[in-house]
């Protein structure tokens, strides 16, 4: 375990010193801070239940998000109580104020795959599904280059975040061949 551990800060501070580019860092710092909360998810999600044709993909999002946020955030941070790169490894420069939260697993990259897959899964027609995935994998990234996370707690976000997002699409559908569609705007 400790190799894992000294390899996962390892490969944090080599991304750090070779893949950090000057005229990049404002896009990855921006890219993460819009994580912040889910917030651009939550945005997304919300705005694509305005049109009934993304609206089952807006709800599916919604409850991606609602399940990482109790995965991740209110039980597997707190379970494995993992603290954050910069706490532990000399030579990490952050990029972003301090989180408050434990490190394992990331919430920006469980909440950006929760809602990606949940939209992928269920809006079959939409283009916007893409770039939902891409903003996924920049933001999940983004986590590793302002340094606040390690890349096992990015892989750990993704995982849990894309098993949520299946859930999430699976209830929405679920529900609408019930006849509970969510209903119009």
């Amino acid at each position: 375990m400790e190799a894992l551990l000294a390899l996962d800060g390892n490969i944090l501070l080599a991304i750090q010193e070779h893949l950090r580019v000057s005229c990049v860092t404002p896009l990855m710092v921006l890219i993460s801070r819009l994580g912040d909360y889910g917030m651009i998810w939550i945005v997304l999600s919300v705005v694509l239940l305005f049109w009934k044709r993304t609206r089952l993909a807006g709800a599916a999002g919604i409850m991606g998000l609602l399940f990482s946020l109790l995965v991740n955030n209110m039980f597997l941070k707190n379970l494995v109580a993992r603290v954050r790169p910069y706490e532990a490894l000399e030579g990490l420069t952050l990029l972003v104020p301090k989180e408050r939260d434990w490190s394992f697993p990331s919430g920006h990259s469980g909440a950006a795959f929760a809602a990606a897959v949940a939209i992928v899964c269920v809006c079959h027609a939409c283009r916007l599904k893409w770039l939902a995935l891409v903003l996924a994998f920049l933001t999940a990234f983004s986590r590793l280059y302002v340094g606040v996370h390690y890349p096992t707690d990015v892989l750990g976000g993704i995982l849990t975040g894309t098993l949520c997002g299946l859930a999430g699409a699976w209830v929405i559908r679920q529900f609408s061949r019930m006849g509970k569609d969510v209903p119009d705007a």
